[in-house]
C-alpha cells in the first residue's frame, strides 16, 4: 500500500508553485513594461502638433451660440381680414422706401366700409329727426304753459269780480271761495306744466347727447376702418431688402398676420442663447467675441432678455463693426464671453494636450527630443492657454494630446 504524503511536503510544494506563479507573472509584466517602452519611447515629428511659447493677452471665456439678425428689421402686418391677391417683389430685392411689395384683395372691407357709411348716415338722418320732435314736443309744452298763464289771468279776474260783488251784496261767499279755488288748481297745473317742461328739456339734451356719442363712435370706427384699408397697401416704409414675404396667393389672413419683412442689411446685431447655468456670469456691458470661420469679431452684451425658455437664457450682442462684409442674416456662430482678461502673460496656443486643470505635464521641444514638465496653467479659451511658469518665450510646446507617453521623462521625435 502507498503511505500518505505527510503535510509539511504537501505545504512546500504549494508555496513552490506559487512562487513559480508570482515570477512568471512579474516577468511577463516587466517584458510587457519593456515592450512598451521601446514602442512609446519615440514618436515621429509629422503625428505631433506643435506651437510657440509668446507674450500676449489671454481671456477667460465661455462658450454661447449666436444668431446674427439685422439691426432694423420691419415686420409688416395685415391690417385688416384679407385674401394675398399677388406678390409684387420676392424676397432677395432691394426695395425703395413707399414701394409696393405685396397685393392684397381688400373687396370684403371695402364692403363693411360701405355698409358702415350707411349706417352712420341713417344714424345722422335719426338724429336730425329726434331733434325736430324734441324741437316740436317742446314747443307744445311751452305752448300749454302759455295758456295756462292765461287761464290763470283769467280767474285771478273772476276771484277779484267775485269778491267785489259779494262786498256790493250781489254775491254769496261761496261764489267767491269758489273762483278762489279754480286759482289755485289752475296755479298748481302750471306748476305741473314747468316742471314737465324743465324734465323735458333735461330728457332731451340727455338723448340729443346718446344719438351724438353713438354717431361720434360711428364715425371713428368709419376713420379706422378707412385708415386701416389705406394701410392694406403693403409698401416698405424705407429702403432695405426684402428677407421674407408670405407667398401664399389666395390664402385667407387675419388681422395682425406677418407679410412681409424689410431688413436694412448696412448693420448687424448678433442674438446669443447660452445654458442659464451660466445666468450669474452673463452680464451687461460684458466683452463678446464672435467667431466667423478664421475671423473674428468683437462686441458687448448690449442686453439680457428678461425670460428663460427651455433653460436657455438669451441676450442681445453689439457689435463693434457692425457692417462686417461678413455678416449675413441669420447666419449661426459661436461666440464666447470673456469674464477675465490676463494682459502681457506666457500663452501658447490651446490644443488637445490641454484638458483644463490648474495644474498638468507638457512636453518641450528641444532638439529632437521632447521633455516633460509640470506647469501650472491660468485662464484659458479656445484660442490661448496662460502657462504661468516652467517654461520661456520662444519654447516649443506639443499640443497634441501625450496622455499616453505621461509614464515617459523624455521622447525621442522622428523625422
Amino acid at each position: 500500500m502507498d503511505s500518505a504524503i505527510a503535510p509539511a511536503i504537501i505545504q512546500r510544494r504549494k508555496r513552490k508553485m506559487i512562487l513559480w506563479i508570482i515570477l512568471a507573472v512579474a516577468g511577463l509584466i516587466t517584458l510587457l513594461w519593456i515592450f512598451r517602452q521601446s514602442l512609446s519611447s519615440s514618436i515621429k515629428r509629422t503625428e505631433i502638433i506643435t506651437a510657440r511659447v509668446e507674450k500676449g493677452n489671454v481671456d477667460n471665456t465661455i462658450t454661447a451660440t449666436g444668431e446674427v439678425q439685422p439691426e432694423f428689421e420691419e415686420v409688416i402686418t395685415s391690417p385688416i381680414n384679407a385674401v394675398i391677391k399677388s406678390v409684387l417683389i420676392d424676397a432677395g430685392s432691394p426695395v425703395k422706401s413707399g414701394q409696393s411689395v405685396l397685393e392684397l384683395d381688400k373687396a370684403f372691407t371695402e364692403i363693411e366700409l360701405a355698409k358702415l357709411k350707411f349706417q352712420l348716415e341713417l344714424k345722422e338722418n335719426n338724429i336730425a329727426r329726434l331733434k325736430l320732435q324734441l324741437d316740436k314736443s317742446f314747443y307744445d309744452l311751452q305752448a300749454n304753459d302759455s295758456i295756462k298763464q292765461l287761464r290763470i289771468n283769467s280767474l285771478q279776474a273772476a276771484v277779484q269780480d267775485a269778491k267785489r260783488l259779494f262786498k256790493a251784496g250781489g254775491g254769496t261767499r261761496e261764489e267767491v271761495e269758489q273762483a278762489e279755488l279754480d286759482l289755485k288748481i289752475a296755479q298748481l297745473e302750471k306748476r305741473q306744466l314747468e316742471n314737465e317742461i324743465r324734465n323735458k328739456q333735461m330728457t332731451m339734451r340727455t338723448d340729443m347727447r346718446d344719438s351724438e356719442l353713438s354717431a361720434q363712435i360711428q364715425r371713428k370706427d368709419l376713420d379706422e376702418l378707412e385708415r386701416k384699408l389705406q394701410q392694406a397697401n403693403i409698401v416698405a416704409s424705407r429702403d432695405g431688402v426684402i428677407t421674407w414675404v408670405n407667398k401664399n396667393i389666395g390664402s385667407q389672413i387675419g388681422v395682425g398676420a406677418s407679410l412681409v419683412k424689410v431688413a436694412d442689411l448696412a448693420s448687424y446685431r448678433v442674438v446669443g442663447s447660452i445654458s442659464d447655468a451660466f445666468a450669474e456670469q452673463v452680464k451687461t456691458g460684458m466683452p463678446v467675441i464672435a467667431r466667423i470661420n478664421d475671423s473674428l469679431l468683437r462686441g458687448t452684451v448690449a442686453n439680457i432678455h428678461p425670460t428663460i425658455q427651455n433653460n436657455i437664457m438669451s441676450f442681445d450682442v453689439q457689435l463693434d463693426n457692425r457692417s462686417s462684409k461678413l455678416l449675413r442674416p441669420n447666419m449661426k456662430l459661436d461666440i464666447f464671453l470673456v469674464t477675465a482678461t490676463s494682459n502681457g502673460v506666457l500663452r501658447v496656443a490651446n490644443g488637445a494636450a490641454f484638458k483644463g486643470t490648474a495644474v498638468q505635464d507638457i512636453f518641450v521641444v528641444q532638439g529632437n527630443k521632447a521633455v516633460r514638465r509640470t506647469v501650472h496653467l491660468g485662464l484659458s479659451n479656445f484660442d490661448y492657454v496662460e502657462l504661468k511658469d516652467q517654461v520661456t518665450p520662444g519654447e516649443v510646446i506639443i499640443t497634441t494630446d501625450m496622455s499616453q507617453y505621461k509614464h515617459l521623462q523624455e521622447i525621442t521625435l522622428k523625422d
